[in-house]
């Protein structure tokens, strides 16, 4: 969750103020001009989207053209308050985007947005290139530096930036060298996914390295029933359910081959659960009698993984991203703009159930009193 006050973060499901603003700059974040007037905006924050921030906003009283707000080099910074009784106001930023689309109002401007992903994204390789063998540190501040100059990289705890990468090349694509994605051959990319993590430009901006969150993260909030939560509309599917991975490192590089190591699911009390040992030993449940097993299996193949723990690292962040249902819960009264997608929450669905959830998505109307979270959670058998 981004940096809140306790005041703030009580002030929420009370009799709060909600003000709004926005900057706009064109130097590539260096200075921002404020806005005179934000009209209206939505944010819509999803980590399952490329950019992990988009939206839109009604900007008026701006200027308009090459030295005003314009769909080439202009960034739009969102701000979103709080203030509650007896405190000044809080500003919790909403993103930093560039503008997709722009459309030209008798007051000034309707802007389509993207997260600053989109500038590294569109900012392709003008010919193949071959980078490393160096740190992913290293690696990934310059392929970002080159796309957006003078912006910063963020490592979250949890997240090796001394991560040693083999030499690969780069055909094109900048920003799945940078997160993740399957070459010409079906190889994996992506320095992020070669060390269990994701990447992603934050609420400020700022290109963050993180590991891939999970259920056994610390709780950021928790919403009491009747309170935060209106009624949690749950709904189930198996789409994307992976609950034994097989990862290696294919020794693109001309080392060795790493792997394959297998990561499963293998909580008993998991409707997921893979089994035992469901490579070593494949029958068990049909000796056992475990009836309900049923695997789903999956292979990640990474020139840049080179060691064993590597892979280990991998498959388990792979494994925690494809675990789980998908639910559905909305809330209200209670639009908490420090959010962010990746938080583990804990809801009281009914009275007295408790359940862990990681926010995958939660839109936002900038000044509203209420969001929509997308979330997913961990399906657990009941004790009878």
């Amino acid at each position: 969750m981004l940096p809140i006050s306790p005041q703030a973060l009580a002030a929420i499901a009370g009799a709060a103020r909600r003000p709004i603003r926005a900057d706009w700059s064109n130097d590539g974040g260096q200075t921002w001009t404020p806005v005179p007037k934000l009209v209206a905006a939505e944010v819509r924050p999803d980590r399952t989207a490329e950019c992990r921030y988009s939206g839109t906003a009604d900007l008026a009283g701006i200027p308009l053209g090459p030295s005003g707000v314009n769909s080439v080099v202009s960034q739009i910074r969102l701000w979103q308050g709080i203030q509650g009784p007896r405190m000044d106001v809080e500003w919790i930023p909403a993103g930093v985007y560039v503008v997709d689309r722009l459309s030209r109002t008798r007051y000034g401007a309707q802007v389509e947005l993207l997260g600053r992903e989109d500038a590294i994204r569109s900012a392709s390789l003008p010919a193949p290139r071959m980078v490393g063998p160096d740190s992913a540190q290293a690696l990934a501040e310059v392929l970002i530096g080159e796309a957006l100059p003078g912006v910063p990289v963020a490592w979250r705890p949890g997240v090796t930036p001394g991560t040693p990468v083999p030499a690969f090349v780069v055909e094109e694509d900048r920003w799945g060298a940078l997160s993740g994605g399957l070459d010409t051959s079906g190889v994996g990319t992506g320095i992020a996914a070669a060390m269990g993590a994701e990447v992603y430009a934050d609420a400020r901006g700022i290109p963050t390295f993180a590991p891939v969150p999970t259920l056994a993260d610390p709780v950021v909030w928790r919403i009491p029933y009747g309170v935060a939560l209106v009624e949690p509309a749950e709904q189930e599917t198996a789409e994307g359910l992976i609950n034994l991975w097989a990862v290696s490192g294919d020794g693109g590089d001309g080392g060795a081959a790493v792997g394959p190591v297998y990561v499963w699911d293998g909580d008993p009390n998991s409707l997921t659960y893979a089994g035992p040992d469901p490579v070593g030993d494949p029958l068990a449940p049909q000796r056992e009698g475990l009836t309900g097993v049923r695997i789903r299996s999956a292979r990640y193949a990474s020139a840049l993984i080179t060691d064993i723990a590597q892979a280990q690292e991998v498959g388990r962040a792979r494994l925690a991203d494809s675990l789980g249902i998908q639910a559905s819960l909305s809330f209200t009264s209670a639009c908490n703009p420090a959010l962010e997608t990746g938080d583990v929450v804990e809801v009281e669905v009914r009275p007295g159930e408790w359940q862990r959830h990681i926010i995958d998505s939660c839109p936002y109307q900038l000044g509203a009193a209420s969001m929509t979270c997308t979330t997913r959670t961990t399906a657990r058998r009941l004790a009878i």
